[in-house]
């Protein structure tokens, strides 16, 4: 296919792969008439796999990651579906050829292929598209690309991408007041201005109150060392909880055994005990680990910790979660890996974390939660990279970071 060209669908399911030499990101996104998205569920990527009729599949290894399309269960509301591309942990596609590959879901046998040619600074691409017209399927060539990575497509089409928060503004510096000579004395004084009059005195700056996130605007998306406060409508949150945590093998990479774990302390820092998949039930059932995850492969969380915050007893005044790789694989060999806070009755996702870099090193703090003297809970994203193989070599660690 050539940019702009279409080729009928000949078959209802299809999947659209786009492989590239390094890894790639892939997403789809559900665009109705107005070629926005109905909904922040309409972007379909790797944290988030499922959307009506539409499936990110992760691909693994060295296969490529692709985004599934079953036109007969695409909502009526529902005019394409845009598959896009950006390079795994960043950067552009200068020097690097992606091409998508469309295939007929139940017997792959390829429909179209395209690649995109003299590419330079984008960081994303609008790949293809799959749209309906006069009642027919077809997919079309795109090719388009942004410099401001998968965050200005999924803007573009009307997703809500959360910013960090500003920097508080700092408090300018008042200009010099200005200098004023005494008139000379004598007749040629009353030809003179009056003196210009006293500038008024400059207020102090008010102190900046810290900002306080918290979950009344829905999901928050944290960045590293970002808080929020777990309060809702005014009320703190003390439901139980679920801290999903994910992960993926480093493109070309071998499957990788991590192990989620979550280590609770009392008010001193003191360690009081830890969850893991050799105990999977600590402090009366509070706290329960979903247990071992041996590969890393397939969308969605790998290893699942809850904990009912209203069943803690009350020592328990931090809590730090942690990821380490037991059979020694280092992070750098890791993709994709995340952390989320959910809501363990309804699944609504209340944080995200995406853990953005890596180092060549065995351990990972992901994320802590302290109780503040209030009662009310927050939680920061950590991203601290540690050298240890266990959870055990991750307690001072942890109580540091408290």
């Amino acid at each position: 296919m050539t940019p702009g060209s279409n080729v009928p669908l000949p078959v209802p399911r299809v999947t659209v792969e786009v492989a590239a030499p390094v890894r790639l990101d892939v997403s789809g996104l559900l665009l109705a008439a107005d070629g926005k998205v109905r909904s922040d569920d309409d972007f379909v990527f790797y944290n988030q796999p499922q959307g009506p009729g539409v499936t990110h599949r992760s691909g693994g290894g060295s296969a490529p990651d692709s985004i599934a399309v079953d036109t007969a269960a695409v909502p009526a509301g529902v005019e394409k579906i845009v598959v896009t591309a950006s390079i795994d942990g960043g950067g552009a596609f200068a020097g690097t050829t992606p091409t998508a590959t469309v295939r007929g879901a139940d017997d792959g046998s390829v429909i179209a292929t395209f690649t995109p040619a003299g590419l330079g600074p984008e960081t994303a691409l609008v790949v293809v598209e799959v749209y309906r017209r006069g009642g027919a399927w077809k997919v079309r060539a795109i090719g388009q690309g942004y410099a401001n990575g998968l965050a200005g497509i999924a803007t573009d089409f009307g997703v809500n991408v959360d910013e960090p928060a500003a920097a508080p503004a700092q408090p300018m510096t008042p200009p010099p007041a200005p200098s004023y000579t005494a008139p000379p004395s004598g007749p040629a004084a009353t030809h003179l201005p009056p003196p210009p009059p006293a500038a008024p005195p400059v207020p102090p700056a008010p102190a900046a109150a810290p900002g306080r996130i918290n979950l009344d605007k829905g999901r928050v998306n944290l960045r590293k060392n970002e808080t929020v406060s777990l309060v809702k409508g005014g009320k703190p949150l003390l439901a139980s909880v679920r801290m999903g945590l994910g992960w993926e093998p480093a493109y070309g990479g071998r499957a990788i055994d991590l192990d989620a774990s979550v280590i609770a302390y009392g008010p001193q820092r003191n360690h009081l005990a830890t969850c893991y998949f050799g105990k999977l039930q600590i402090l009366g059932g509070s706290i329960q680990h979903s247990g071992d995850n041996l590969t890393g492969q397939g969308a969605g969380d790998d290893e699942a910790i809850t904990v009912h915050l209203g069943g803690l007893p009350p020592e328990v005044t931090g809590l730090v979660f942690t990821v380490n790789s037991y059979s020694g694989q280092k992070f750098n060999k890791v993709a994709k890996a995340y952390c989320r806070l959910l809501d363990a009755a309804s699944g609504e996702e209340l944080v995200r974390f995406d853990l953005t870099g890596s180092e060549a090193r065995t351990g990972v703090l992901m994320a802590k939660m302290i109780k503040n003297f209030s009662g009310e809970w927050e939680m920061t994203a950590l991203g601290q990279f540690v050298d240890s193989r266990t959870v055990k070599g991750m307690q001072k660690p942890g109580a540091a970071a408290l």
